[in-house]
């Protein structure tokens, strides 16, 4: 996929220590990427809207992540992350949140390739249960994706480009995208 913008180029990926692990150091960046082009479709009049009153804003949602990420990586994983009064742009911005994002990103992504098994697999408690540190990790990647999933609908109700992250939308597509919409496409490579 290509995108308008990136924040974190495969360039400026590094190397895993433990090439098993690699998959955690590009995954994380690419998420970020994911995260940071979805963040920059909203305009900032629409960081305070909120589909229903029950439901948070995309400054809320961009807040939590921020913080939460923050939060799973120093409790859980056990980075050292800059404390929490620290984390959040000193305005509230889409481009402040973005490029906050990305600069938290691309400090972890050393510190994630430095990780080899005996850290990855250490079992470490997670709210009221124990996990490894690598569940751990996909859960933090899970948990991205589903807010990043409530900001692509807030995209949509708000009548704004839905743009791709895993592949095409209704609203981008282009030569050579092949999305799976029938059973002859989800046919393929069947034996």
């Amino acid at each position: 996929m290509n995108y308008d913008r990136v924040e974190i180029p495969d360039r400026s990926v590094p190397r895993a220590v433990e090439p098993v692990f690699q998959h955690l150091v590009d995954t994380y960046a690419g998420e970020t990427n994911k995260t940071a082009s979805i963040w920059r479709a909203f305009g900032d009049g629409d960081l305070v809207w909120r589909p229903h009153p029950k439901s948070s804003t995309p400054g809320d949602i961009m807040n939590h992540q921020l913080l939460s990420e923050r939060r799973f990586f120093a409790e859980f994983l056990g980075s050292s992350e800059p404390p929490g009064r620290e984390v959040l742009p000193s305005e509230a911005t889409v481009e402040a949140f973005t490029k906050r994002l990305a600069d938290l990103a691309v400090k972890r992504l050393p510190w994630i390739a430095e990780q080899g098994q005996g850290h990855w697999l250490a079992r470490v408690r997670f709210f009221d249960v124990e996990r490894e540190r690598i569940w751990v990790f996909w859960r933090r990647i899970l948990h991205t994706a589903h807010h990043r999933t409530q900001l692509s609908v807030y995209l949509r109700l708000r009548n704004k480009t839905v743009v791709p992250v895993y592949g095409p939308t209704a609203d981008v597509t282009w030569s050579g995208a092949d999305p799976t919409l029938n059973i002859d496409a989800a046919d393929r490579g069947a034996g």
